[in-house]
């Protein structure tokens, strides 16, 4: 399995709930994405960035057509200009 994290920093720290309802909707997209959770930065708690992506992906293959997928691509054009940094992290998982 693949570990798929991906954490961004926004210009507006508003544009979070709307930058998380983007990513949810990418949730069975295809039938390697076994889950995928979004987390949104609580003014409470300690926060490096605005949004985080968590996702499990059953393989490299599954990963690569998350990637290719036509509406993923889609999601990524609709939040691109509202990130001012992105860090990425994919890793396998035993």
């Amino acid at each position: 399995m693949i570990r798929h994290l991906v954490m961004w920093t926004l210009h507006d720290p508003n544009d979070a709930v709307y930058f998380k309802t983007q990513l949810n909707s990418c949730q069975g997209m295809i039938d390697g994405l076994l889950t995928l959770e979004v987390g949104i930065m609580t003014d409470t708690l300690e926060a490096n960035c605005h949004v985080a992506l968590n996702t499990l992906l059953r393989d490299e293959v599954a990963l690569a057509a998350y990637h290719a997928h036509p509406h993923h691509q889609q999601v990524k054009q609709n939040i691109a200009s509202l990130a001012r940094s992105r860090q990425v992290l994919d890793y396998i998982v035993p």
